[in-house]
């Protein structure tokens, strides 16, 4: 396994696991007890980095991750957020002082952990400035509940204020070749701050795996269907972006999906993707995106044929989209 650094001085894997789909999202969850198998799995491997929420069921998901990786307590990373009323993204942001001391206190039990490793806002809350949402969770910080501060899809002006009253150690936002918004300020802003940057649907919610096309179907309570990017006929317009990894890949014996991985990671030391997965075979090819280096020519060729491209459809309906990025 590779390590990447992120932030001041949180260590983990280069590429971590995102579990939100093993109980949330994506249709019918699959079986719990593969779900465990699957997260020792990822731990045997040589990952690191747990991706969870109290959103994600909600509770569900971190009651798995927490009960799954209480054997490898001190040898792995677990992140978790806040953010949400009643845990609940339908209800619509809640970042007040009281709501996220609770949200940590319950996070602690059902993770089964002494402290939160990684604690983010989930979104950003207009109603709550952000200096104070950074300030209490500093106070966890010093109370020994928290060890490091993450947003999430939150603006440059945001990352700012926050980070000049409680330093951040990662924002966790959106990034992958068909959604490089971030290249504007986001990652600038990282850089020049230090803060390290976890990148979720790198794989554009299995978009860019090749594995589906215009005539793919979804489970009924699959999120994916009311991504306007995935509809059937945006998925056919999109298709170029598959093409292009599929190209590369032939030339590096890889798949789309570890190119598109591969990608990313070449795009920044600081950057950690965290595909989801629910199945053993995804998470092996994931993690042989290791392997793949992209040189400078092949990383200049993969740009440029992408600047032809432009993705069909938003990633987020609108009632949806709560990020600043």
């Amino acid at each position: 396994m590779k390590y990447r650094v992120l932030g001041n001085g949180l260590e983990v894997s280069a590429l971590g696991l995102g579990c939100m789909g093993m109980s949330h999202a994506y249709g019918t969850p699959p079986d719990q007890k593969q779900m465990v198998n699957l997260l020792h799995a990822a731990v045997d491997r040589g990952v690191t980095l747990f991706d969870t929420a109290e959103a994600y069921g909600p509770f569900r998901n971190e009651e798995l991750v927490g009960e799954a990786l209480l054997p490898f307590k001190g040898r792995v990373i677990i992140a978790t957020k806040f953010g949400f009323r009643e845990g609940k993204a339908s209800l619509g942001p809640d970042s007040h002082p009281a709501r996220i001391r609770e949200v940590a206190d319950a996070a602690l039990k059902r993770l089964k952990v002494d402290a939160i490793d990684l604690f983010y806002q989930h979104r950003v809350d207009p109603k709550v400035p952000i200096e104070e949402v950074a300030g209490t969770v500093s106070e966890l910080i010093r109370a020994g509940k928290v060890k490091h501060f993450g947003l999430s899809e939150a603006g440059a002006k945001t990352i700012r204020k926050a980070h000049a009253v409680q330093p951040i150690t990662a924002l966790q936002s959106e990034y992958s070749l068909w959604w490089r918004r971030p290249e504007v300020e986001i990652i600038p802003t990282l850089r020049e701050l230090g803060v390290g940057f976890v990148c979720f649907s790198p794989l554009g919610k299995g978009f860019l795996t090749g594995a589906m096309d215009a005539k793919t179907t979804f489970d009924r309570a699959d999120l994916r269907n009311v991504i306007p990017r995935l509809a059937p006929e945006a998925r056919q317009s999109n298709q170029g972006f598959v093409d292009l990894l599929e190209q590369v890949g032939k030339l590096k014996a890889a798949t789309p999906a570890q190119i598109a991985l591969s990608w990313l990671l070449a795009q920044q030391d600081w950057i950690v993707p965290i595909p989801g997965t629910t199945k053993l075979n995804r998470l092996d090819e994931n993690l042989a995106a290791l392997n793949i280096d992209l040189t400078p020519a092949e990383l200049r060729q993969i740009d440029e044929a992408a600047s032809t491209l432009r993705p069909e459809g938003a990633r987020y309906p609108a009632e949806l989209d709560m990020s600043e990025t």
